[in-house]
């Protein structure tokens, strides 16, 4: 047996993710986000969250994937990455299991449409459900995070 991690499972279109719960501040529901120009595509601006500036990225448009309308399900996971508090705009999230580290695998090269960099690895939950874990260090790297430092000013 590997180490138990409690993980947040949330949606992408059909796919299923997740992101260890230590990783987590909170979860919110959408609300305005202020554009803000000359950034990356897939940067959709800043919220203000009880006082604080926090980046929000569309993971559908990270990923390269097609954008969806925002919905009632909608949520921005507001997480820590590189000592930096960044939003993450889901289709849904509903759910938090307990894994064992164990059985997480390697991630093949691309999982639904999603390149291997941006993924820790693949759980199998069950027969027919396999959540894919990820990176959040790749699903941010260097330059994103410099640019998106200057965005909290």
């Amino acid at each position: 047996m590997g180490e138990e991690m409690k993980v947040i499972v949330f949606k992408l279109g059909t796919e299923e993710y997740g992101i260890e719960v230590d990783r987590v501040q909170t979860i919110e529901r959408m609300m305005p986000i202020t554009r803000v120009p000359k950034t990356f595509s897939f940067v959709k601006g800043v919220i203000n969250l009880r006082g604080v500036v926090i980046p929000v990225i569309d993971l559908r448009g990270r990923f390269g994937l097609p954008e969806a309308e925002y919905t009632d399900q909608t949520r921005i996971i507001i997480v820590v990455a590189n000592e930096m508090e960044v939003g993450f705009i889901v289709d849904s999230a509903n759910d938090v299991i307990d894994l064992d580290s164990d059985s997480i695998d390697s991630p093949p090269d691309v999982v639904g449409g999603v390149k291997a960099k941006y993924l820790h690895g693949v759980a199998r939950i069950s027969e027919e459900r396999l959540l894919v874990m990820l990176n959040l260090s790749e699903v941010l790297n260097r330059n994103e995070i410099i640019q998106l430092e200057s965005l909290e000013g």
